[in-house]
């Protein structure tokens, strides 16, 4: 319930050192946002569904902010089950609590506020968030994150005339309820019904494929000038190809590194995937173009039936687009993409918030402590429910998060024997967390042992070196492969059908934190562990259990009534009530 509560003006002047000490005396600043999440009515593919909008919008709104800044987001749950929003790429040192999966974090009830409150600590890039919970990111609920360098940092490139964020993904017609049922019962996705640009429906590039008054996105740009586009793959299943018809891609970013620059005529962006190209518009204005995302490792008869289709319109254009899409990668060329993939490298030369271990260049030299090869499983039936599998266990979420237990020193909700190899037994059930070692150097194989579907891998609280990849079993002889100088720094790598990924992660941000399938059937399913890393040094210790915490599972009985929480919009009018009556105090004493 959203209640007003009596507040004194001794509280009021508390809140006022409070709102003082944090946002006005300290070096970095807050920003502030207020979000209702709810469903709402959209016709993505011309068909009216039920989504998930964020303050009315689907997508959401663009969370913009500069590295450093502290974020307070206070979320509204209007939907009518339980809600966990995450930032995916967002590293949030030492803050786990903020993390929004269920390892860290109680779900928001039905008609509770929850404020998640944070600090994009030396990061810059694209990233985005999304609903972490029951399959709900099938229904949208997701956005654009833009963390911007602060001006004493000097850029690897000119500054773009703008900045265009734009989301890829695949959609189906099926609400995320009647897909996670689906799933439940041992349902393949299949194809998607069609590819969304920022929440839209293809362009009608084809009269016999997509149909009359379908509403698409339209990209405005100025002749001559150079755009920053963000591109995110918030899908939920499909790889997608992202190329725009006669222009280059400037390939800058990727969450959170800046890259070698180099031109691509297209790049394969995997689900959970985030990158930024600098994209000159160099071309005549005789006609709009085609921008164009298409579902990669499908036949070209799956892939021309949901291929997303935006319009690129110069502002002296002469025509709408026309003609055939520009091609796609050649879809029986299997080392395509991953060599592409090779291709992207850190640029080690720019000046940025790096990823951990900051301002080291030399990882290739560091001692690796701990190796895991984790393989996945195909789903299967385990104690009679679909199941997917990691290292043969498949990770079942405890009704009192990890982090939770961990803090009020709650016995059997865990075990540490997460197996760094994949032992042969039966596949079972079971919460199993990898016991990481505080400041040690940890090295990850991902092996596919599904041969027709790309999987991707995604570690919270880190950015992590990918530093090989390949077809076949990786072996201890893989390692002579390795990039060991500019291996791309990144949160989300992925894995092909039959193939391995090597990763380097430096532990040193403590926590408790999710290594999870981005697939979000695969994830559902139950293909996600969690890494736990302890500082033993108290005084460096993780940030403190937030005071807004949501108690549940064997720690209910700790939950304070929803009716004893402040919303946050009543939060905002208390700040500028505290602020004036601590001037009007301050001008009676004199001071």
């Amino acid at each position: 319930m959203r209640s007003a509560l009596p507040i004194s003006c001794l509280l009021l002047l508390q809140i006022s050192i409070l709102f003082f000490s944090a946002g006005v005396f300290a070096g970095d600043p807050y920003v502030f946002y207020d979000w209702t999440v709810s469903y709402i009515t959209a016709s993505p593919l011309g068909v009216k569904q039920q989504v998930i909008g964020i303050e009315g919008q689907f997508p959401g709104p663009i969370l913009n902010v500069t590295t450093n800044w502290n974020v307070v987001i206070n979320i509204r749950n209007d939907l009518d089950e339980p809600l966990l929003l995450t930032w995916n790429g967002l590293q949030q040192r030492k803050n786990s609590w903020q993390d929004g999966v269920l390892g860290t974090n109680c779900p928001i009830p039905s008609g509770w506020n929850w404020t998640y409150q944070f600090q994009v600590k030396d990061q810059i890039g694209s990233f985005f968030y999304f609903p972490s919970l029951t399959f709900q990111r099938a229904a949208g609920g997701y956005g654009g994150i833009t963390v911007n360098n602060r001006d004493v940092i000097p850029v690897p490139f000119g500054t773009p005339d703008g900045d265009i964020t734009i989301l890829i993904s695949d959609w189906y017609k099926k609400s995320h309820k009647e897909l996670r049922k689906y799933i439940d019962k041992g349902g393949n996705l299949g194809p998607p019904d069609g590819i969304l640009f920022n929440g839209y429906g293809p362009y009608r590039y084809d009269q016999s494929l997509v149909p009359e008054g379908n509403v698409y996105e339209t990209l405005l740009v100025e002749p001559g000038k150079t755009y920053r586009f963000r591109v995110h793959n918030v899908g939920i299943s499909t790889s997608l190809n992202f190329r725009i018809q006669n222009h280059n891609l400037l390939l800058v970013e990727t969450e959170g590194s800046y890259t070698v620059q180099q031109n691509y005529a297209n790049m394969d962006i995997h689900v959970g995937q985030s990158y930024s190209f600098l994209v000159t518009m160099d071309q005549n204005a005789s006609s709009d173009y085609y921008v164009v995302a298409s579902p990669r490792f499908m036949n070209s008869s799956t892939w021309s039936k949901a291929c997303g289709v935006a319009i690129l319109h110069y502002s002296n254009s002469q025509g709408p687009a026309s003609g055939p899409l520009p091609d796609p990668p050649n879809e029986f060329d299997t080392y395509f993409s991953m060599n592409q993939a090779r291709t992207i490298r850190w640029n080690v030369s720019a000046g940025a918030a790096r990823p951990n271990p900051q301002g080291s260049f030399k990882y290739g030299d560091i001692t690796v402590t701990d190796v895991y090869v984790i393989v996945n499983g195909l789903a299967e039936s385990i104690d009679g429910k679909w199941r997917s599998t990691l290292n043969g266990i498949s990770y079942l979420a405890p009704s009192t998060p990890l982090r939770l237990a961990q803090q009020f020193n709650v016995p059997g909700v865990y075990k540490l024997d997460f197996p760094n190899r994949f032992m042969g037994r039966t596949p079972k059930v079971d919460t199993s967390v990898i016991n990481g070692t505080y400041k040690a150097f940890m090295e990850i194989i991902f092996q596919n042992n599904d041969t027709k579907n790309v999987q991707t891998y995604h570690m919270d609280g880190y950015a992590f070196f990918v530093v090989g990849m390949d077809y076949g079993v990786w072996t201890e002889n893989s390692r002579g492969t390795y990039n060991k100088w500019d291996g791309v720094a990144r949160c989300t790598t992925q894995v092909y059908p039959g193939a391995w990924t090597a990763i380097l992660v430096y532990l040193d941000n403590p926590g408790m934190w999710n290594i999870r399938s981005e697939k979000l059937d695969s994830w559902y399913l139950g293909q996600e562990a969690y890494v736990s890393i302890v500082n033993p040094e108290k005084d460096q210790s993780e940030v403190s259990l937030p005071d807004n915490a949501i108690f549940c599972g064997l720690l209910g009985s700790l939950q304070k009534d929803q009716a004893q929480r402040v919303h946050f919009s009543e939060a905002k009018s208390l700040r500028k009530s505290a602020i004036i009556v601590l001037v009007t105090i301050m001008l009676a004493m004199g001071v």
